[in-house]
């Protein structure tokens, strides 16, 4: 069982909630609004807590970012140390922004948390139900290797995808550039939001 602090109740951070809590791992949602009826009905039904963000943080060993991309630097920023030998998964994405992920803030803002860009490639309906057309998306991502690297492997596998690491946290920009593919075949071109990627690998 991994303790996991959510930063973000959205359909993204409400999905991987859910499908945590329900394979037995410790998720707490970490807000500036813990009694909000929507929050405290989420949690209560899919057997999540409720804390402030910092206490959340503190009390967890993996800490999920899935808020809006613009707010990740404010939220880094008040948490400062606090994320210090956290594992940080960043799902937010800053399409806006001059980059998507937030790679850089975290080392500025806790250089000792151990960074990992995942759950940033696809919609939320990936989140909701990982298995498409009766086969399980991939999941990449990056970070960094070892121990930790197991936790966000088993994490992803929890909620149902394949989890394919890219490399270290050097490699965000090629897990970024497949949410750009995604946007690009479903935005442009018209394809389901269903769409997700599968790696095909014959042995050497």
């Amino acid at each position: 069982m991994t303790s996991i602090a959510v930063i973000g109740s959205g359909k993204i951070g409400a999905g991987l909630a859910r499908a945590w809590a329900a394979t037995g791992h410790a998720v707490t949602f970490g807000t500036r609004s813990q009694a909000k009826p929507e929050l405290v009905e989420l949690a209560e039904r899919i057997g999540a807590e409720r804390a402030a963000i910092d206490d959340a943080v503190r009390d967890s060993d993996v800490v999920v970012f899935a808020i809006p991309g613009v707010e990740m630097a404010a939220a880094l920023s008040r948490l400062g140390s606090t994320l210090e030998g956290k594992s940080v998964i960043d799902a937010a994405n800053n399409v806006r922004g001059e980059r998507m992920n937030s790679a850089t803030a975290v080392s500025e803002a806790a250089p000792g948390a151990l960074y990992y860009r995942a759950f940033s490639s696809y919609g939320w309906e990936q989140i909701e139900r990982p298995v498409v057309d009766g086969i399980p998306a991939d999941q990449f991502f990056c970070g960094p290797d070892g121990p930790p690297r197991a936790t966000i492997e088993q994490l992803i596998t929890d909620i149902g995808f394949r989890p394919v690491w890219v490399g270290g946290p050097e490699d965000v920009d090629v897990v970024d550039g497949l949410l750009r593919l995604w946007f690009t075949m479903v935005m442009k071109h018209g394809h389901s939001r269903r769409l997700a990627f599968r790696m095909l690998e014959e042995p050497a």
